[in-house]
């Protein structure tokens, strides 16, 4: 089987946020604690499948959460055209993972049944739970369904010869993680399954959760389905840029290697 060359790519980050704001029961709950976001590259010869959009300007001015780079910018280096990207693996529709799909306009949407009707249901009735998302990018994926664009899956699925998805839930109802063969061995962009590295080792939720039961279980998941725990890739954790080696510019990093530093030990 053909191993894939796996690209971080970040286009934002926050840094006004505490460990209130990533961990449920965390008794160092007011101590600061930095956020990323990022989109990912799966390359293998000419073939280029991106998980995950980010966001534009307009939608970091609606919530006041600015980017550091347009996506589009972003995947320049890589000799990415927005126009010529055929297929998206959507994890979920947050508006930080999916707030971009309009800019791929030819892209084939791969996402999970459940994210869809959960995205489009009565859940979205509740403010608490509609606050992740935005109407115009749910509407975006409907758009792309009536054009014959999205590929939904239910559980476990193949999208390419070493690249599968996995449905986690927990943090949306239908999130999705991507299991890729690299020649570091099966990685998995776990995108927000775990948003940091602590989240799964320490089995700590974070607080956005709509199944609990799902999230934890789904750390547990995340492992069996590495090769190594540190080739699960958090959907959030600046220290993804520590432990992975720059690749073309300073806000891309290989993944597919394995990490060239050591993961901290965090307490039990």
């Amino acid at each position: 089987m053909s191993t894939w060359e796996v690209l971080s790519v970040k286009y934002a980050e926050r840094n006004s946020r505490t460990r209130a704001d990533s961990f449920i029961f965390d008794d160092n709950h007011d101590a600061p604690h930095d956020m990323d976001y990022f989109v990912w590259v799966l390359r293998q010869g000419d073939r280029v499948i991106l998980v995950d959009t980010g966001y534009d300007e307009a939608e970091a001015q609606e919530r006041d959460r600015p980017i550091l780079i347009d996506p589009r910018a972003a995947l320049a280096p890589l000799g990415i055209q927005p126009e010529t990207v055929t297929d998206v693996i959507v994890t979920h529709l947050h508006y930080d993972h999916a707030g971009g799909l309009h800019m791929f306009p030819n892209a084939r949407l791969h996402l999970q049944s459940a994210e869809m009707a959960f995205a489009t249901g009565p859940c979205m009735c509740h403010a608490t739970i509609q606050m992740p998302f935005t109407a115009a990018h749910v509407c975006e994926a409907v758009k792309r369904l009536y054009a014959g664009k999205v590929v939904f899956y239910d559980g476990d699925a193949k999208v390419a010869e070493g690249v599968t998805v996995h449905q986690i839930g927990g943090h949306s109802r239908g999130l999705q993680c991507v299991r890729v063969k690299t020649d570091a061995g099966w990685l998995v962009l776990a995108s927000d399954a775990t948003h940091y590295y602590e989240n799964f080792i320490t089995r700590k939720p974070f607080p956005i959760v709509v199944d609990l039961e799902n999230m934890l279980q789904g750390f547990v998941r995340l492992k069996q389905l590495a090769s190594r725990p540190e080739l699960v890739i958090p959907g959030h954790d600046p220290l993804v840029r520590q432990l992975f080696p720059e690749f073309t510019a300073n806000h891309i990093h290989k993944l597919d290697q394995g990490p060239s530093g050591v993961l901290p030990e965090y307490p039990s």
